[in-house]
């Protein structure tokens, strides 16, 4: 397959994904221990009872508020980890990709962007880097990932219908650590898009 190729809607373990090129993606990621799979037992237990059409909103609203409470290692709150991060997700702005927004959080990462490219690739080739750089440099900088998977499989996306849409993503991807209590204000967070570098 081309590395190019864009392979429109299809389906991973269950969860939809499309895929296709300059259709901007809501995109977001997290580490491999951010939320216990206890956790998303119970989770999908007590979705079951919802109607079907709400069960995957009212999942994703739960997950997002358990990542915002900080669960696991929280690698990515090391300044050098979230650094490498970022840069990770710059590398191929406007060559892969156009970078919108962002934001990274101590245990998720949200990217909005317009790909040029096959977004799994995308998602994969930070997710692989950044894994590396953490598993190399995690003794010296203390990064508690030894041994285990250092992202979760997979990703969430959403993409973009409209200028609107676009306009609320932005919104809850820069404000995300204002949420999360890491902020007062979203141009505070080094680590995003928004950030000013006057705090």
């Amino acid at each position: 397959m081309p590395v190019d190729h864009h392979k429109g809607w299809y389906t991973v373990r269950k969860i939809p994904h499309f895929d296709a090129a300059h259709t901007l993606q809501f995109v977001t990621f997290r580490l491999g221990d951010a939320l216990p799979q206890s956790v998303l037992r119970e989770l999908n237990k007590e979705i079951h009872h919802f109607p079907a059409e709400s069960q995957e909103y009212t999942r994703r609203k739960r997950i997002e508020s358990w990542l915002d409470q900080g669960l696991g290692c929280c690698a990515l709150r090391h300044p050098e980890m979230a650094t490498v991060m970022a840069q990770t997700l710059a590398y191929y702005h406007g060559q892969r990709y156009q970078l919108i927004a962002w934001s990274i959080m101590p245990n998720h990462v949200h990217v909005i962007i317009e790909p040029h490219y096959s977004l799994p690739r995308i998602v994969q080739s930070w997710k692989s880097f950044s894994a590396r750089w953490a598993m190399q440099h995690a003794k010296e900088l203390e990064l508690p990932v030894s041994g285990q998977q250092f992202w979760m499989r997979g990703y969430w996306d959403r993409y973009i219908r409209d200028a609107k849409h676009l306009q609320a993503a932005v919104h809850y991807v820069h404000q995300n650590p204002v949420k999360a209590g890491l902020c007062a204000q979203a141009e505070e967070w080094p680590w995003s898009s928004a950030y000013t570098g006057e705090a």
